[in-house]
């Protein structure tokens, strides 16, 4: 079997390469470290790729930039592939909105050249698009909230299991990176329904794990373990620190997407996150990484929460689990944090 894999430094990119090679699958990665030149030094993934390079036998690296709709289309004119995964974007809320053009033609014109491609030289595979939870806007901020010691949670029963599918997407604020996402899911959701494409779109919340080149605009629980463990300064954006999210590892990500390709809903929109049992506010984050290092970063608080931000969210897992019964969560948000502080140097998703 082929796969092939967009954005394959990043953190679910290379953890698809890692679980398709072990599988035996020969896997093509498509990545051009744009990371680097949105974030800087510490957002540089070739450390990533190289390790990939020199662990999995079945894995070439491709460096082509998906805005390139040429490039793109001669690359399933040339290949054939069984599996499709789209994990590349640009991932920040706070960049978007400094670089709008960059964000719309990674997330929405990218995902756009992919499908096409896609549609015209091998319509029969499984395109998977790694979507988030950020097209829902700030919609999940007007559900009735409580506070306590430590978190905000919901206080409306229709959301004890967390936000589902049916959440509205629209009327609502979602920053710049919001929007390009809503378009690029959209279009994924489209090509499965309207051209019969085995599409599915996976709204990602908090993914996490070792192989993450986090930075304070985008990797929230790992930049808070690598900065607690240099015990830095992590500032607090809004909220109190109280802000929940819930957290899954990269492993558990690509394991449902493995469950979908087999057995494919065209068209079909699956939340994806930790669930409810790991979700942690960041004061709770806090303590956790401080339970499993001894250390805890110096905090400064700002008053202002990032645009379109979240104060309470976590995912309601129930529609895919009732679809793929086979699959579920393999790491506790312990076992997610100890495993990151094994690999701290490199382990650094934004609340």
């Amino acid at each position: 079997m082929q796969v092939l894999v967009t954005g394959s430094s990043g953190l679910i990119g290379s953890e698809a390469v890692s679980f398709f090679d072990a599988m035996g699958f020969s896997v093509t990665g498509v990545d051009n470290n744009m990371r680097a030149d949105f974030f800087g030094p510490k957002g540089d993934t070739q450390w990533n790729r190289q390790r990939l390079e020199a662990q999995c036998r079945r894995f070439r690296h491709l460096t082509l930039d998906i805005r390139d709709r040429t490039a793109v289309d001669q690359v399933f004119k040339s290949h054939r592939f069984d599996i499709v995964i789209h994990a590349a974007a640009q991932p920040s809320h706070d960049l978007a909105a400094k670089r709008p053009f960059d964000d719309f033609d990674v997330n929405a014109v990218g995902t756009l050249n992919l499908l096409e491609a896609c549609r015209r030289h091998m319509p029969e595979a499984v395109f998977i698009f790694m979507s988030t939870n950020k097209v829902y806007g700030d919609g999940p901020n007007r559900i009735a909230i409580k506070e306590q010691e430590t978190r905000w949670d919901f206080d409306d029963p229709a959301y004890t299991h967390g936000i589902d599918e049916a959440f509205p997407i629209d009327q609502c604020l979602h920053s710049i990176f919001g929007a390009s996402k809503v378009a690029a899911d959209v279009l994924t959701q489209e090509y499965g329904r309207y051209f019969g494409m085995n599409t599915g779109v996976f709204r990602g919340g908090c993914l996490t794990g070792p192989h993450h080149s986090g930075v304070e605009l985008h990797g929230f629980l790992s930049y808070l373990v690598a900065t607690a463990v240099a015990e830095g300064e992590y500032t607090v954006f809004g909220y109190k620190g109280k802000q929940v999210r819930d957290q899954i590892h990269s492993y558990d990500v690509i394991n449902a997407f493995w469950h979908f390709a087999q057995a494919p809903r065209p068209g079909e929109v699956y939340n994806l996150g930790g669930g409810k049992e790991n979700a942690a506010s960041l004061l709770e984050c806090i303590d956790l990484v401080a339970e499993a290092t001894g250390r805890r970063p110096k905090l400064t608080y700002s008053d202002e929460h990032r645009i379109g931000d979240h104060i309470c969210y976590y995912t309601d897992l129930r529609k895919f689990k009732a679809h793929f019964p086979g699959w579920q969560l393999t790491h506790t948000l312990s076992q997610i944090i100890e495993k990151m502080t094994c690999g701290a140097p490199h382990t650094t998703h934004s609340v």
